[in-house]
């Protein structure tokens, strides 16, 4: 993974058909997607429970662009390996999750696997101010985790803030939650490079007929361009 801050659409598979996710991993990436977005949930540190190693080993083989795994888990250090072996490229932790963040991005790094942090609506930017360095990527939560289809909420402040803190490291910012082509300029104008979207971009399409993927995928970009 070379980086760029150039905007990437993230889909989010949890928006997917749950009985035809290989499929559906080809059909957004054939349409247009930059990453391959998976929520990772745990039914206790967030209200819902989806994947585990399991699904994310057989999701692996699909997934030509980046795999981007997004732990909302707790405690995460007992499953980083787990996930190391499973094939993620990009390991994101909650720093709400457990005491030791800082240790956390030390282990996710060191399993060989870029390290993300992220940040629930209700904590501040200045709370990853001392892990930056050991950052590859800051996800902003624009709801509340848990669960798809949440109406966005505007935290442009924080992700202003975030981009100044960051300053020249090589980190990306990623929004996750509510993004569609009404929320995508406001979140990219301040400083956001990455885009998560679920139904913003399964909307109207299947397997079967995959274009509105696309369509959905290009309005995002575009209007995240201006």
């Amino acid at each position: 993974m070379t980086f760029d801050r150039s905007v990437k659409i993230a889909p989010s598979i949890l928006s997917a058909d749950f009985a035809d996710f290989g499929r559906e991993i080809q059909a957004i990436e054939a349409q247009g997607a930059d990453w391959v977005h998976v929520d990772v949930m745990d039914n206790h540190f967030v209200p819902n429970l989806t994947f585990g190693p399991p699904a994310v080993k057989a999701f692996r083989p699909h997934v030509k662009t980046v795999m981007d795994v997004h732990l909302m888990i707790a405690p995460v250090d007992p499953s980083i390996e787990a996930y190391a072996d499973a094939g993620a490229d990009i390991l994101t932790a909650h720093v709400e999750a457990g005491p030791h963040i800082h240790r956390t991005l030390q282990a996710i790094r060191a399993a060989g696997m870029k390290a993300g942090v992220a940040l629930n609506p209700g904590t501040p930017a200045e709370a990853v101010s001392h892990v930056l360095d050991l950052a590859d990527l800051v996800c902003v939560m624009t709801v509340n985790p848990g669960f798809g289809g949440q109406k966005f909420v505007d935290m442009t402040a924080k992700i202003r803030r975030l981009r100044e803190m960051i300053g020249d490291r090589p980190v990306h910012i990623e929004i996750d939650g509510g993004v569609d082509p009404t929320t995508a300029p406001l979140v990219v104008s301040a400083g956001a490079d990455v885009l998560v979207a679920g139904s913003a971009v399964f909307r109207g399409g299947s397997v079967a007929d995959p274009a509105p993927y696309g369509a959905n995928i290009a309005a995002i970009r575009a209007a995240a361009r201006g």
